[in-house]
């Protein structure tokens, strides 16, 4: 019986997440910040995630209204496509400022993961598997495991992923493709308010 909720949980994600915004923020962070650094912050926030989803279900969606994460996440989605489009092509070699700490593109990767994903359809996928299989610890803690490795695979692959495109494509148009498409994430949001 675990292993099915386990193949079935982790299999849901993992399709639901690949080519996913997920996926491609994790590509584009990697280009940034070192891959281990921003990893870290990546496991984090899909542990704290799905601890959420499978604990408090949707409780956590009363407490945080579905506009203000909409809101603050198309805000940060903007931010950083200004950002990365400003310093795009930026070259590598100039030493504007010190490199980022561990602790800045830990913290930056958890920020942009968290709420991009909070009340986000993995999020819910996690929350309405932990409530199928609610009667059970065991079945609980396989929604959480199974959810929570599906996304860190899914987002270690978009990592390495970017890092390959560097030896097929500059740097630079990598950097503007990145920035676009955090600015169409962001107008994205702003338009799923609408309907809110």
């Amino acid at each position: 019986m675990e292993q099915t909720i386990f193949l079935t949980t982790f299999g849901l994600i993992f399709l639901a997440e690949l080519g996913d915004k997920t996926q491609l923020t994790a590509m584009a962070l990697a280009l940034r910040y070192p891959w281990q650094r921003i990893f870290v912050g990546i496991a984090a926030a899909f542990v704290v995630l799905n601890l959420a989803a499978v604990v408090v279900g949707k409780v956590l969606f009363l407490l945080l209204p579905v506009f203000w994460v909409t809101l603050v996440s198309a805000v940060l989605f903007l931010y950083f496509g200004y950002s990365t489009l400003r310093h795009a092509c930026d070259s590598e070699g100039d030493e504007d400022g010190p490199p980022p700490t561990a602790a800045t593109a830990a913290r930056t990767a958890f920020i942009m993961i968290f709420m991009a994903e909070l009340g986000d359809k993995t999020q819910l996928v996690t929350a309405s598997q932990a409530a199928q299989y609610s009667e059970s610890l065991m079945g609980m803690s396989m929604v959480f495991v199974a959810s929570t490795l599906a996304l860190w695979i899914v987002s270690l692959l978009g990592i390495f992923a970017g890092k390959q495109l560097v030896r097929f494509i500059p740097l630079c148009w990598i950097h503007r493709t990145a920035g676009v498409m955090f600015l169409l994430f962001g107008v994205a949001a702003l338009w799923k308010l609408k309907g809110i």
